[in-house]
């Protein structure tokens, strides 16, 4: 006897498709847990975070001002003679610091546009299962 007799049983339209949906479902349920999961443990780091992004931003910022009050005496000793010898310090000191701001901020939206909001290794996941599942239902057609 050869291997040609013993064909597989024939099944319905019917099975193959609940079977289809079943894997799909499994497939896409995996897909959608593993991106939960990794969305979270990345939510979990930002909230221990946070705090001490509070306290650092307060502290920074009473430092910050301290820092210009005495950048902007040093400067009105420089125009003391001049009746505006105020307004001048603080146009000059506020434009070096808007200068440096604008600066700080260009940089930092070239580094913010270069990172991904959503995990990377999820939708990575997702896209080669996208082309993966094209590339089936192509070969299929």
């Amino acid at each position: 006897m050869n291997d040609y007799s013993k064909a597989p049983p024939e099944r319905s339209l019917g099975d193959l498709i609940t079977e289809l949906k079943h894997e799909a479902t499994g497939f896409f349920t995996t897909r959608i847990e593993m991106f939960r999961s990794e969305f979270q443990e990345t939510m979990r780091g930002w909230k221990s975070l946070l705090p001490l992004a509070v306290i650092a931003v307060v502290l920074l910022a009473t430092a910050y001002a301290l820092f210009t009050l005495a950048v902007v005496s040093l400067v009105v000793v420089a125009f003391w003679g001049n009746p505006y010898h105020w307004f001048f310090a603080f146009l000059i000191v506020g434009s070096v610091w808007a200068v440096s701001g604008a600066l700080v901020a260009f940089f930092a939206k070239v580094t913010f546009r270069n990172r991904a909001l959503f995990p990377r290794k999820s939708l990575g996941v997702l896209q080669a299962d996208r082309l993966w599942l094209q590339m089936e239902t192509k070969g299929h057609l």
